[in-house]
């Protein structure tokens, strides 16, 4: 605690703390600077100031074109994009379509963390002086959607460092790019010193018109919620993520802080490992195999009273993995799984042949999701309630998500909100989809079932909205009778700030400094 707190009295030097210096402490760091080295919205919210894709969302989430100027669909599996002209990189160099071919590319080879989100594309291939086609393997409906996540890199700078493929800290591997950073967008990286300090400021050159009027962002990961709080009180943080909840009315109470709600994209959840295989210490199986296992650690679990009480009331259950506004939601959804009924979930376990219960592994990460460690400890006591011991490890989140994407854990908490795509399809196929090349790479449950694979497959294609909405819904419905996850919550989204600082508190969880004001 003392050590964080020094650490946070050095950012109040005078050089630092001067007007259009933004401070923002986070309670976790990112994995890596790598934007194509892990499918994350924890890194993306800080790498989406230094990097740009062809599309990006506006203030209010549309899509809207970046460095692609302008795109039409030649054929349903065949797109052409005009790439803007004019536009640098942080280190001088002009980008041009050759940049978005080899960045296209990248993010797309096989095992690539971002190969779910690219595995439609076949080909790309610069086709005029200033167009790039992208070739799919059939047709495909939301590619705007998935390449609004996709950054585009200098291939000149990719190759004098060695670093043409995705350095992917999941798989153990780094690489030039997992420290340093050269995009196109808004503020250009200065200095990174990994869980310390990371140091962005305003680049002069960038091809926008800028709203904001900032000079630096200085990047703090601060994981303790008390010493995150305390550095906004004290003055040497301006903007904290995510807010804890039980300091909501102390921050209103002060009239120096602003409070910005929202309500976020990411839906919280449980995920389990139901391969058969999968080894449980102390268990002679995976219980987890057993659906009625899963439907009744389900069916244990009084989710209403930890959005009541761990949550602040600030959020509400929810049924299903994606939110309202994502595509392919269907409100037939919105009905609750099974009713919360422990004395079920006893005779449920009892039927698959653990009368006494069973102990299990549970993880969280404790520097990631607002309140996760209170709501695994809250869960846990829940199940001690039926017998089912969870022997509960918190982590910091970069070990954690190395371990649940390795597969082993046997419940974890997970977040997903369905970005950038803001399409059902992203989770269905990310998560949900058996774990292949272009497939399932944040399958941790190690879910496989062949029917539902071909149900993602025909979403995948199917161009009509109202029968691609109709597909998701099954592959839904299907998912919630297997119990292969339990939905909880959608988390809140709540950003302090200093009172001159103004900036909106995006609902795909991103930190959109370009669009922040610093005033008096």
């Amino acid at each position: 605690m003392i050590r964080l707190l020094t650490a946070l009295a050095l950012l109040a030097a005078p050089m630092l703390a001067q007007a259009q210096t933004v401070r923002w402490g986070n309670n976790g760091e990112i994995s890596t600077m790598d934007p194509h080295g892990a499918f994350s919205t924890a890194n993306a919210a800080l790498l989406g100031n230094i990097y740009e894709s062809l599309v990006r969302h506006d203030r209010n989430l549309q899509f809207e074109p970046a460095l692609a100027t302008a795109w039409e669909v030649v054929a349903p599996d065949h797109y052409r994009f005009t790439i803007r002209q004019g536009v640098r990189f942080h280190d001088g160099s002009a980008m041009t379509p050759a940049d978005v071919v080899a960045s296209l590319k990248r993010a797309s080879v096989p095992n690539s963390p971002y190969a779910s989100v690219t595995h439609m594309i076949r080909e790309v291939v610069q086709s005029g002086p200033w167009t790039v086609d992208v070739l799919l393997r059939g047709p495909y409906p939301v590619l705007i959607n998935d390449l609004a996540g996709i950054s585009i890199l200098s291939e000149a700078w990719m190759t004098r460092h060695d670093a043409l493929l995705p350095a992917d800290p999941a798989r153990g591997r780094t690489a030039y790019t997992s420290q340093n950073a050269n995009g196109t967008g808004p503020f250009r990286l200065v200095s990174r010193t990994p869980d310390a300090e990371t140091v962005l400021e305003r680049f002069p050159e960038w091809w926008d018109r800028p709203a904001h009027n900032l000079q630096r962002v200085i990047f703090t990961p601060v994981a303790n919620d008390a010493t995150r709080v305390a550095g906004l009180l004290g003055g040497q943080l301006d903007v904290i993520t995510p807010t804890p909840l039980q300091d909501l009315d102390r921050f209103r109470a002060t009239g120096t802080i602003r409070v910005v709600e929202a309500q976020d994209l990411r839906v919280m959840f449980l995920g389990f490992n139901v391969a058969p295989d999968h080894a449980v210490e102390g268990q002679p199986r995976n219980p987890l195999a057993d659906v009625r296992v899963r439907e009744a650690l389900t069916r244990a679990v009084d989710v209403p009273a930890i959005t009541g009480s761990v949550m602040r009331g600030l959020t509400q259950p929810i049924h299903t993995l994606i939110a309202p506004e994502i595509g392919g939601y269907d409100a037939s959804l919105a009905m609750p799984r099974v009713s919360y009924d422990p004395a079920a979930a006893r005779r449920l376990l009892a039927e698959a042949g653990y009368p006494d219960g069973f102990a299990i592994g549970f993880e969280c990460p404790n520097d990631r999701f607002v309140n996760g460690e209170r709501v695994c400890r809250a869960i846990a006591s829940m199940w001690a309630r039926i017998g089912v011991r969870a022997n509960l490890g918190v982590y910091r989140y970069p070990a954690y998500m190395a371990r649940f994407l390795n597969h082993q854990s046997d419940i974890f908490l997970l977040g997903w909100a369905n970005t950038p795509q803001l399409d059902g399809f992203s989770i269905l196929n990310n998560v949900l989809h058996t774990k292949n090349q272009r497939s399932g790479s944040w399958n941790a449950g190690r879910v496989s079932d062949p029917a539902f694979d071909a149900l993602i497959a025909r979403t995948s294609t199917e161009m009509d909205p109202v029968r691609r909405t109709a597909l998701m819904t099954e592959a839904f419905n299907m998912e919630r009778r297997a119990f292969w996850t339990m939905p909880l919550y959608r988390e809140p989204m709540v950003v302090a700030m200093r009172r001159q600082l103004d900036m909106p508190a995006s609902a795909d969880g991103r930190m959109r400094f370009w669009l922040a004001r610093w005033g008096d």
